[in-house]
C-alpha cells in the first residue's frame, strides 16, 4: 500500500524521523512496493534508502549524515 502523503506513514517513522529521512522513506517504500509482493520487504528497501543517508546520534535520535 503506497503513502500518499508524509501524515499516512506509521507513525514509528513520523515519530522518529527528520521532515527529509521521511522524505525518503516515503519515496522509497513506494517505489519498493510496487516492485515486491511483500509489504515487509518495502518497508526493509525504505529503511535501508534512510540509513543511506542518515544515522543515529549518541542520543538515539536520527541525524543527517556527514559527506
Amino acid at each position: 500500500m503506497p503513502y500518499d502523503k508524509l501524515s499516512d506513514l506509521p507513525d514509528s517513522v513520523k515519530d522518529n524521523l527528520p521532515h527529509h529521512a521521511q522524505e525518503i522513506f516515503k519515496e522509497a517504500f513506494n517505489s519498493a512496493s510496487g516492485e515486491y509482493k511483500e509489504e515487509e520487504t518495502a518497508f526493509k528497501v525504505a529503511w535501508s534508502a534512510v540509513k543511506n543517508k542518515y544515522e543515529k546520534n549518541e542520543d538515539d535520535e536520527w541525524v543527517k549524515k556527514e559527506d
